[in-house]
């Protein structure tokens, strides 16, 4: 049950965070998100197997982020239509509605961040390119592309650790300043391409050697199928989401969207 996330569908997993996404975009409260972004959170420690402090580290980042987009939204927000009611908003008396605003347009912000990350955590992107195909029909010519690209980032980083190592034992020094920064980015840049010029031209005689055609008719090795367990995912993260509006709407938390900027 640990893995039972990272063993889903992953094209499934991407249409049920996409859906729950685009739902939660119409919801303007700050009760919704909260509560349906710490169920995702849990959700993912309790059928994931995933990395949690990277996991943590992460999403911390996203925190300090959101606390700035917090304070952002507070101080420039637009004059609010009834002024004379406020709140204690930590040491401050503030106008409810700017407080209210700001807080679901952070809360939101997190609440899509664990999604996200409990897609990327649990999914691997290979096994996701290759559910693209054999689900969603993705072109194989566009499919093995970005695979190519996506096996190249690691070499890449590689020769550019490589071409700095050989400048160093060239005499040539790093850069101090933000003009040689410049400078010594355009000496890496050549070397780098032509390096990713060679390496895309072997990937291209490899594939086309083996009978790569681009069809879309085509046998796969991993086969990837979609179950019950996939759609039953699929409903109950939008179920969940139902179930936390309505607790929302009896609560008196409940608010759409309509335009409060």
């Amino acid at each position: 049950m640990s893995a039972l996330l990272n063993n889903l569908n992953p094209s499934i997993k991407a249409i049920a965070v996409v859906i729950v996404v685009c739902l939660l975009t119409f919801v303007f409260d700050p009760f919704t998100p909260l509560i349906y972004g710490i169920v995702v959170i849990l959700f993912t420690f309790l059928f994931g197997k995933v990395n949690w402090k990277l996991y943590i580290g992460y999403y911390l980042i996203i925190c300090l982020l959101s606390i700035g987009m917090l304070w952002t939204s507070i101080a420039f927000a637009d004059e609010p239509t009834n002024p004379e009611v406020t709140t204690q908003f930590l040491f401050w008396e503030l106008p409810k509605e700017n407080v209210t605003v700001a807080l679901s347009l952070t809360l939101r912000m997190l609440t899509f961040a664990a999604l996200s990350f409990m897609f990327i955590f649990t999914t691997n992107m290979v096994h996701f390119i290759l559910s693209l195909m054999q689900q969603c029909k993705l072109p194989p010519k566009l499919a093995y592309g970005i695979l190519a690209g996506y096996r190249f980032l690691p070499l890449m980083r590689e020769e550019l650790q490589q071409i700095r190592a050989a400048h160093q034992v060239r005499g040539v020094h790093r850069a101090s300043g933000i003009k040689e920064s410049i400078q010594q980015y355009k000496r890496y840049a050549i070397p780098l391409l032509a390096g990713a010029i060679r390496k895309a031209e072997r990937t291209a005689v490899a594939m086309e050697s083996k009978g790569f055609s681009g069809e879309k008719e085509r046998i796969f090795y991993r086969q990837f199928r979609v179950t019950f367990i996939d759609w039953l995912f699929l409903s109950s993260m939008i179920i969940l989401l139902i179930i936390i509006v309505i607790v929302s709407i009896k609560l008196g938390y409940f608010s759409w969207y309509k335009g409060q900027f």
